[in-house]
């Protein structure tokens, strides 16, 4: 905290307070304001925050050494822990309560879940004390807040969290990092809009230097909730005025220069040598009376703190209202503790009936409300694509062979397929040996295909699966296994059909499709054209066959024994492989249709059932008579955070007829 020491209180009894009794307009002003800081200091308490809640908040920043806890001290009228480096080691929520009936001053801390009261002589040690608490013994950090309350005549109703100075090079026993760890708490302070940052600079430097500018300038570049405070002017008064008229770091605020306590000066010294300082000094005479002194502070402090509690206590009971209202629905869906096998037999149908439907949306009408975001989760599509890519798959195989090696595989085969016979009879052993070549070709393409669509679809049965049985997690491990088991037998099922369909592809040539006589009578008609090629040498050996592409014939003029039944083969063979493959694509598409059909009707809710309750079951069912661990911690969370909620909202309630809308930042 600085060795500069504040201005602003007197001693106890013996000096004048540090803010003159107000007038009776003030006293008006004073009894609205009390309220709304007490309804939020009462939020504050209840740690309504942590529920992502935040609440209008003066955070006092300012580097090290910038004169920022004397301010503090001339605000409270009390002296706060000094010492070399760090000496606000966690945050440090200081609630001044203007107490003019009082007869002595009360000071208590609040941390841990205690209170700890003391005297205004024992404030440091007091605060030392609960620091090295919260924040351990030496020289490091902890986010988690200390409350000091000063009730006492004369100071102003405020309340603002101190925090660490900023510092960039650790002294001995700080951690190495202690410089990103002060910044990270300073900016999870300042960057809610509902937070007025106090920004403490020194005379002694240029402000645009300063960390605690830059930082705050990070969440409040035009200064709109920026108050800036500079100590030490009487060590540089040279420039001062300029500095605080140019405003060149965007001050949106203002700024209120004031003389901070020096040495054992009382409160009500400093007080006077403060205003003497501001009246008589040949310089800073010249600031205007209206930003110096720290009574003005005080004052612009207590006018800004209840324009933005105005302002934000009707968005904080929304947001209250909101997040209870979402708590209480999420806390309904919670799964009920039930009593008996027969409620937990009921609760076990719905997973599984809701889990169903899910995926009959999802598997089979192709709707996919459920996962709007999650493309993966849109099966329908998805399938049709892997399908796709299976068909062009095959038929980049077809084609790549059409094209290669023209009739010179065919004229092979006639030859070794010959025998005693008229000579215009193409052999069916031929045709037979070439058609299973291809099948062969292709074999690996439907298994390779039955293996990545039934992972995918195992995938999207278990995601459905586990988020329908999300709270009642010892049903999942049960769950999971019978899915996992039933789908390896349904795409062992698909394997065996796809390669029974192989092997009936192999067997037989066979085709009632019109498409064939049509597709071959189209392809035979190039014969005569092909034939010129291989016959004029003269002609390029390049010719273009419609349905075949373009085919190199040199190779051929030379073995023109069995060309055209060659050619003829050659068209044979590729109009029925078309037929050929466009069966393995459909009864792929056929049986894989009517296998999904069966595994969400029936053969799913049949697996998990024998699982479960079977004879050689789990016994799943009886295990969700005891709840989960993690479903009782997540109902004792929601609990917990309905009663604090309630609580906020009772607490805002009280005064939410009190909350006027006529203050301005800058009155």
């Amino acid at each position: 905290m600085g060795d500069d020491r504040a201005l602003v209180h007197g001693v106890p009894e013996a000096e004048p307070p540090l803010i003159a009794r107000p007038a009776p307009l003030a006293d008006s002003y004073n009894d609205r304001i009390r309220p709304l800081l007490d309804a939020v200091d009462k939020l504050r308490n209840l740690n309504v925050m942590k529920e992502g809640i935040p609440l209008p908040t003066i955070v006092v920043v300012g580097d090290q050494s910038s004169g920022k806890s004397s301010v503090l001290e001339s605000l409270a009228g009390i002296n706060l822990p000094r010492g070399q480096g760090i000496c606000t080691r966690v945050p440090l929520i200081m609630r001044l309560q203007d107490n003019p009936h009082a007869d002595r001053p009360e000071l208590y801390l609040e941390f841990n879940g205690k209170v700890v009261h003391t005297k205004e002589d024992n404030i440091s040690v007091a605060i030392n004390d609960a620091t090295d608490e919260i924040a351990g013994h030496g020289k490091g950090i902890s986010n988690a807040p200390l409350t000091l309350v000063v009730k006492k005549d004369g100071v102003p109703d405020l309340t603002m969290v101190d925090l660490p100075g900023i510092t960039r090079v650790p002294v001995h026993g700080q951690p190495e990092d202690i410089y990103e760890r002060i910044s990270e708490m300073i900016m999870e302070y300042i960057r809610p809009e509902e937070s007025i940052i106090l920004n403490v600079l020194s005379a002694t430097v240029d402000f645009s230097t300063c960390e605690s500018i830059r930082m705050s300038q990070m969440v409040d570049k035009t200064g709109k909730r920026t108050l800036a405070v500079v100590t030490k002017g009487d060590k540089a008064p040279e420039g001062l005025l300029e500095k605080v008229t140019a405003d060149d770091v965007n001050i949106g605020l203002g700024y209120v220069c004031v003389r901070n306590r020096i040495g054992d000066e009382s409160y009500g010294e400093a007080r006077l040598e403060e205003a003497k300082l501001f009246e008589t000094h040949p310089l800073m005479c010249k600031i205007d009376k209206s930003i110096v002194g720290v009574p003005v502070l005080a004052q612009k402090l207590t006018q800004i703190q209840a324009t933005i509690m105005a302002k934000c206590l009707p968005e904080i009971i929304k947001k209250i209202n909101d997040k209870l209202k979402a708590n209480v629905a999420e806390l309904k869906k919670l799964p009920k503790n039930l009593s008996s096998v027969a409620e937990a037999m009921t609760a076990f149908m719905q997973i599984l009936g809701s889990a169903k439907e899910s995926l009959r949306k999802i598997l089979l009408r192709g709707e996919f409300d459920e996962y709007p975001e999650e493309k993966n989760m849109h099966c329908t599509a998805r399938l049709v694509e892997m399908l796709n890519r299976y068909s062009d798959e095959l038929q980049n195989c077809a084609e790549n062979d059409l094209r290669t090696n023209f009739l010179l595989e065919e004229l092979e085969v006639l030859e070794e397929a010959k025998g005693i016979g008229l000579p215009n009879f193409l052999p069916r052993t031929a045709f037979l040996t070439l058609l299973q070549r291809k099948v062969r070709g292709i074999s690996s393409k439907p298994p390779s295909f039955v293996a990545r669509v039934w992972e995918y679809i195992e995938g999207v049965v278990i995601r459905v699966l586990m988020r329908h049985s999300e709270n009642y997690p010892q049903l999942q491990s049960s769950t999971r296994k019978a899915a996992s088991s039933l789908i390896n037998k349904m795409k062992e099922k698909a394997m065996d059909r796809m390669m029974e369909i192989v092997e009936m592809e192999k067997l037989a040539d066979y085709t009632c499709n019109p498409e064939y006589m049509l597709e071959w009578n189209s392809l035979m008609s190039q014969q005569n054209i092909f034939m010129e090629a291989i016959n004029n040498v003269s002609k390029p050996s390049y010719i273009v066959l419609n349905g075949i592409g373009e085919v190199d014939v040199e190779n051929l003029r030379h073995r023109k024994q069995h060309i055209q039944e060659a050619f003829d083969l050659k068209m044979r063979i590729t109009t029925y492989w078309k037929i050929v493959l466009g069966r393995f694509v459909d009864s792929m598409a056929l049986h894989l249709l009517f296998s999904v059909q069966n595994l969400v009707s029936n053969d799913m809710e049949k697996e998990i059932v024998g699982e479960l309750i079977g004879p050689n079951g789990s016994g799943g069912i009886e295990r969700m008579l005891e709840e989960a661990a993690s479903v009782a911690a997540k109902r004792d969370k929601l609990n917990r955070s309905i009663k604090l909620l309630r609580d906020s909202a009772a607490e805002v309630a009280k005064i939410m007829d009190i909350i006027s809308t006529d203050f301005d930042y800058t009155d």
